[in-house]
């Protein structure tokens, strides 16, 4: 599914007025519908010189529906949408620490092309959607993706989403991407072959300069994973995340909300 180009505030309102036109054409009986139709055609005909056309009749509905709906004009409009867009570009919007390490790394990448994998929450991947990012949601768990999808649609940012319901090991990169954001999760349920492959193909397909954030990392030490139950959360060793990222440059960043960090890797630029 490829990115749609950035609509126009222009066509959201357009598309917003239709979308509640039919909505409420599709919550009335059809007699409703058709007592409607009359007085459409009422109005048309007390009109000079006007063909009845099926087309003018059904926009004359649309109007006397829209006119009952009391739908805002554009510029009412407008300015809403520019105050609802505003709030979605700060990161406490969506639930997100503005200290955190997604938002210092990626709150000034409009037009870069982002990876959420296995996000617990829609908000990264909403808060990177608004601040202008093209986002490529993947997420196993069909609920998570319908979560994601649903409020990008109803934030009017579904042309800067797009999701696939499966894990990192039967998706592939089809665009270049300056960043990757991953949780221990979607690369935890991996098996170490396909981690590897998964891991190999994503760094190739990341922009010099783009940065890959693997958050909940802990280092778990020589064991692996640690049993969940007593952690609360899944974690990622970080003695496996240092290995496979040799030649990146590597930090380890701890949030402050809630204690877990964030393994971060900066890809260098080829001399």
């Amino acid at each position: 599914m490829p990115f749609q180009n950035p609509r126009s505030l222009k066509h959201e309102y357009e598309l917003y007025v239709e979308r509640e036109i039919e909505d409420y054409k599709d919550s009335i009986p059809r007699h409703a519908i058709l007592k409607i139709g009359d007085e459409a055609v009422a109005a048309l005909a007390e009109q000079a010189q006007v063909a009845l056309t099926e087309i003018l009749i059904w926009q004359e509905v649309d109007r006397i529906i829209s006119r009952r709906l009391r739908l805002p004009s554009y510029s009412t409009w407008r300015r809403r949408r520019i105050k609802d867009l505003e709030r979605y570009r700060s990161p406490e919007h969506w639930g997100l620490d503005p200290n955190a390490v997604l938002v210092r790394e990626l709150q000034h990448s409009p037009d870069r092309h982002v990876l959420v994998a296995g996000a617990a929450r829609e908000g990264q991947a909403l808060y990177l959607a608004a601040n202008g990012c093209a986002v490529t949601a993947v997420d196993p768990a069909a609920d998570a993706m319908h979560r994601i999808m649903v409020a990008a649609e109803q934030a009017g940012l579904i042309d800067r989403v797009r999701g696939y319901c499966q894990d990192l090991a039967g998706w592939s990169p089809d665009v270049e991407l300056h960043a990757v954001v991953c949780s221990a999760a979607a690369l935890a349920s991996l098996s170490p072959v396909d981690r590897d492959r998964v891991i190999s193909a994503l760094q190739s397909a990341t922009a010099e300069g783009g940065v890959h954030l693997v958050e909940t990392a802990t280092d778990a030490g020589s064991t692996g994973l640690p049993d969940a139950s007593l952690t609360g959360a899944v974690v990622f060793p970080i003695e496996e995340l240092e290995n496979r990222y040799r030649g990146w440059q590597v930090s380890l960043e701890r949030t402050r909300d809630n204690g877990s960090r964030t393994f971060l890797a900066r890809k260098e630029a080829v001399a």
